[in-house]
């Protein structure tokens, strides 16, 4: 379990750094986030199993395809959801 629980929250970083990267790129990055946002709904669906992935996948493609919401982490928010909150 610490294994998966490292794991979860270093993907978590990682994905939400390249999600909050297009945010610094001005044009380019709203047009990289057309990409990344369906990438992104099926990473966290595919971490967290079960409703609360497929909705936190619902909810990060819907936050990294509308507009200046990039800042938003929702990987790290679901990993203390999952391993803190919920435990």
């Amino acid at each position: 379990v610490l294994r998966k629980k490292q794991r979860d929250l270093i993907l978590g970083l990682l994905f939400d750094a390249i999600g909050m990267f297009s945010f610094a790129i001005p044009f380019i990055g709203e047009f990289s986030d057309v990409v990344w946002a369906p990438v992104s709904g099926l990473l966290m669906a595919w971490m967290y199993k079960g409703t609360k992935g497929k909705i936190m996948g619902a909810f990060s493609f819907l936050e990294e395809l509308f507009p200046f919401t990039d800042i938003i982490p929702s990987f790290t928010l679901m990993w203390i959801y999952t391993y803190i909150i919920k435990k």
